[in-house]
């Protein structure tokens, strides 16, 4: 059906989602409160992408991919706030 989540489709998202992941770098000065903003920002993602790792054990996909997008979504407020230089990278983030 076109509205499942497949298991290719949830491979792909984590792709993305980790490749985005790997890409940030905290772009503010060391112990700083922004940085401290940026770290929080990390550790939720990251959190997220674990989270979408348990459900997808579970056979859960669209709890999986629902938690993708939340890291994923993360990953981009942190880059559109300038918490996170990641490159210009417009295919991965919604910046530039």
């Amino acid at each position: 059906m076109i509205n499942q989540i497949t298991p290719e489709k949830l491979k792909h998202s984590f792709e993305i989602t980790e490749k985005a992941l790997a890409t940030v770098e905290i772009a503010l000065p060391a112990k700083t409160h922004l940085e401290k903003t940026a770290i929080d920002f990390l550790e939720m993602a990251t959190n997220y992408i674990e989270d979408a790792k348990h459900f997808e054990k579970k056979g859960d996909f669209v709890n999986a991919f629902g938690a993708l997008y939340y890291a994923h979504a993360w990953l981009d407020a942190g880059a559109r706030l300038g918490l996170f230089d990641v490159k210009h990278d417009s295919d991965l983030f919604t910046v530039d």
